[in-house]
Order: C-alpha cells, then sequence, then structure tokens
C-alpha cells in the first residue's frame, strides 16, 4: 500500500480495530437484557449495527431501557479476560512509537471502561491517550471526541487519520477535519465502510505503517 501522505498522528477507534471483544459484548448484551427485558431473544445483531456509539445513545435508538447499561458494564468487566486482541496490533503500536506517532484512542465505551480493558489487554502502555464518549459533550458520529484526542495529543486534523470499523468513525474522523480509514480485518460489514469513501482502506493492521513517516521501511 503506497500513501499519497504522512501523518504524524493516529486516532484509534477501540472495539473491532484494536481488540475483539464481540464475543464479550454478545455475552453481556444477553446477560443485561434478560435482567431488565426479561425472556426472548437479545437483539444483538441490531446491537452491533450500532457499534461506535455510547451505549445509552445505542439504548434510545433501540428503544431499550437505559437501565440495562449497569447490568452490561459489570458482565462486560466480569467477562473481560476473554477479549482478545487482534494479530499483529501490539507490533503495529511498537512500531509507531518507534516512529514517533502519536496515538491516541476514541472510543464508544466510557473512558474508564476503556483504560481498564487496554490496561488488562497489555496494550494501554502503547498508547499516548484514551479518550471516552463520557468525556465530550457529544459522542460519535459528532467530531468531538476525534477533537479531544487531538487536543490532548497535542496535534492537528492535518496531521492526522482517524482509524475505524464504523460508518461513524469515519464521519466523526471527517468532521474533525482528519483523514479517514476503514479498519477491514475483525467482523465489520465492509460495504458500508467502502461505501463511505475513507481516504484509506486498510486490509490488516501492518498496512496502517505505510500512511506514516518512516513506516513503511521498518
Amino acid at each position: 500500500m503506497t500513501a499519497q501522505r504522512e501523518f504524524g498522528t493516529v486516532v484509534f477507534d477501540l472495539d473491532g480495530v484494536l481488540i475483539d471483544s464481540f464475543a464479550v459484548m454478545r455475552q453481556a448484551f444477553a446477560i443485561a437484557y434478560r435482567e431488565v427485558v426479561g425472556e426472548g431473544e437479545p437483539p444483538f445483531e441490531e446491537y452491533r449495527t450500532h457499534q461506535g456509539r455510547y451505549f445509552p445513545d445505542i439504548m434510545r435508538l433501540m428503544g431499550l431501557p437505559p437501565q440495562m447499561e449497569q447490568p452490561f458494564v459489570e458482565a462486560s468487566h466480569r467477562l473481560i479476560a476473554e477479549v482478545e486482541v487482534y494479530s499483529d496490533v501490539p507490533l503495529l503500536l511498537k512500531r509507531l512509537r518507534e516512529c514517533d506517532i502519536r496515538t491516541g484512542i476514541a472510543t464508544g465505551k466510557s473512558g474508564a471502561r476503556a483504560r481498564t480493558v487496554l490496561e488488562v489487554v497489555g496494550l494501554l502502555p502503547l498508547l499516548d491517550t484514551v479518550v471516552g464518549s463520557d468525556e465530550v459533550p457529544r459522542p460519535k458520529p459528532a467530531p468531538d471526541i476525534v477533537r479531544e484526542a487531538l487536543r490532548r495529543l497535542g496535534a492537528g486534523p492535518e496531521d492526522a487519520v482517524m482509524v475505524g470499523d464504523a460508518v461513524i468513525d469515519i464521519q466523526s474522523g471527517r468532521a474533525a477535519g482528519t483523514a479517514t480509514a476503514a479498519a477491514l480485518w475483525g467482523e465489520t460489514a465492509p460495504d458500508p465502510l467502502r461505501a463511505e469513501r475513507p481516504d484509506f482502506v486498510l486490509e490488516r493492521p501492518a498496512d496502517l505503517l505505510a500512511l506514516v513517516p518512516g513506516g513503511a521501511a521498518r
């Protein structure tokens, strides 16, 4: 992959980009649904279509009780050891650090939950900042969370790329003025992402190295 531009700052979404947490999400969602709503099939596939949004916003969009959040978070925490890191992600983050690239997370999770899971899977020391949806006035697809990540990193949007596996990641980055890159190595549906016309399409984590100074040569 040959980059036409190079960036000194990378902002990542978390779930589906750095970590594979979908099995945990499915279990936690089912637990919360049955505890708060009752019997019936938990509509997890519909939940997946809203991936990347803040959990309370998803509940509102799905017409589900906001009270599902607490048991969902508690179950997610109990199951946190089952979260997996995508292959090559640790190496990617180490190489970005070697290239002096600033890195941040802009996630639909709360900041505390995101930092906890990143610490458990060993990625937190490889990132410069983590911004959760509860730490900004408006979550994705608004630009606030990407702008806050850039503010904390001391970076401008012209030198940054937002990497995500959901349409709202691309929309949030574009609204913040960054370049955008679609991450296709998780469980995302690629067609909607491509239809959003991101600046770059990445098939695997290592493809990102072509977008940073010195990355492709390593």
